[in-house]
């Protein structure tokens, strides 16, 4: 019980330290006068997603202990994520400075989700434990310490500001002191892999069955909608403060935690899945998915804080999300699970990541911005508002731009799930019981 505990701490606060900004950060941006570049951020996590912890996983193998090395990523990433806190608190900032430090930041977090879990395992193991067993109920608990950190960063008003980096950086420092308290994970003697082998890059050979290249350009192109709304939401939902006939309402001024209702329902949506796969099967489950994505951006299309519709709409949206993502990923990942060969199993999972939180994150998010550049951030001009409120000419112009870029989002999302349909070959076979 004493282990399960100490892991317990562990997952919270690994997911708190990215709870703390992930859907709030595009908020304080667009206030920074830094809003058409909004995608750069979330696309760095893509980026960074596609070497990092491959990198980071061939030194805790073989060089340093996996809960030191854990310690050692939290530490710095929390303090260039401070550095970046610092400079976003400038008057006049620099950008340069800024995202430099920003994507640092991210560089040495990302690789520490899938080390924690690692550290998990071997620690798990190393006390009898059925890991199968007792590691999903911990796990829960770091979706918890999302969602904490999220209400945390909104009620305390710091989605508005660079005080949520801040937040996230005590958070990190925390945690990265306490990795160093965990049990010793020693390091293998065997002989290390290349980075290709680590990066999984041996199982692209899979591309050479159709099934499967089908399945990870799908992956890819589903993966593109992985980060917008975590990007854009939260300034499209606080936008309407400024607009004449929508300011002052709840949702518009606790954006996060109106976001934070994603993260419960996909905390939820977890338990539909076996009975979704039995009864449907993979490849209608994913287009389930596929299809969820489509009703996430319409209503929020569709949706604003300030009208009891409008909320119901906004609301609706992030409970669809648990479907849209959970539904898709989860199923996409048993899917490699089935199909591919023991002996490149770790690595076909390897490229299922790649293709949706490396490359599709990253494409999607840059063309994401692209959109919102073009239909939203040509009428946002701050010299134009009055009493710190745009007239109502200008109020409907960005309000439009904003529909229309979720309605972009969501024909994209529909065009991938009707080509699904047609392209993805895969005949389910229930189980007799």
């Amino acid at each position: 019980m004493y282990i399960k505990t100490r892991l317990t701490v562990m997952n919270f606060l690994q997911f708190a330290v990215w709870g703390a900004y992930l859907t709030s950060m595009g908020i304080f941006l667009a206030g920074a006068g830094l809003g058409d570049k909004i995608g750069w951020f979330y696309a760095t996590q893509g980026f960074v997603s596609i070497f990092m912890p491959a990198v980071i996983g061939i030194v805790a193998d073989h060089w340093i202990p996996a809960q030191k090395l854990l310690g050692i990523c939290h530490i710095l990433a929390a303090l260039f994520m401070a550095g970046a806190a610092y400079f976003g608190a400038q008057g006049h900032i620099d950008f340069a400075s800024l995202f430099a430090c920003y994507t640092l930041s991210v560089a040495f977090y990302m690789p520490t989700i899938a080390l924690s879990n690692s550290v998990a395992y071997t620690v798990l193991r190393q006390q009898g434990l059925d890991t199968v067993k007792v590691f999903p109920p911990i796990r829960v608990f770091g979706t918890v310490g999302f969602i904490v950190a999220m209400w945390i960063t909104n009620f305390a008003q710091f989605q508005v500001s660079y005080a949520q980096w801040y937040f996230s950086a005590v958070l990190g420092l925390i945690l990265g002191l306490y990795c160093f308290t965990m049990p010793n994970c020693p390091t293998c003697a065997t002989e290390a892999k290349s980075l290709a082998e680590a990066l999984g890059l041996k199982a692209f050979a899979l591309f050479k069955e159709k099934k499967m290249a089908v399945f990870f350009i799908f992956s890819m192109l589903l993966g593109m909608s992985l980060q917008v709304t975590n990007g854009f939401a939260g300034p499209f939902i606080t936008s309407f403060n400024e607009l004449a006939g929508f300011t002052g309402s709840w949702g518009a001024n606790n954006a996060t935690a109106l976001v934070s209702l994603s993260q419960i329902s996909e905390t939820l949506c977890i338990l539909l899945i076996p009975f979704f796969l039995k009864r449907y099967g993979i490849k209608k489950v994913m287009l389930i998915s596929m299809l969820a994505w489509v009703l996430r951006f319409g209503f929020l299309g569709l949706g604003n804080p300030s009208t009891a519709l409008g909320m119901l709409l906004l609301i609706t949206s992030m409970i669809v999300y648990g479907v849209a993502f959970d539904f898709f990923n989860i199923s996409g990942s048993l899917y490699v699970d089935q199909e591919t060969d023991p002996s490149i199993r770790s690595s076909a999972q390897g490229v299922f990541m790649l293709m949706t939180n490396g490359f599709g994150a990253a494409i999607g998010s840059l063309a994401a911005q692209k959109v919102i550049n073009c239909l939203v951030y040509p009428h946002v001009n701050p010299a134009l508002k009055v009493n710190g409120v745009y007239p109502v000419d200008v109020s409907q112009l960005i309000k439009t731009g904003w529909a229309e870029s979720w309605f972009v989002f969501a024909g994209f999302s529909l065009v991938v799930a009707i080509l699904f349909a047609f392209m993805f070959k895969y005949e389910h076979k229930p189980q007799e019981n």
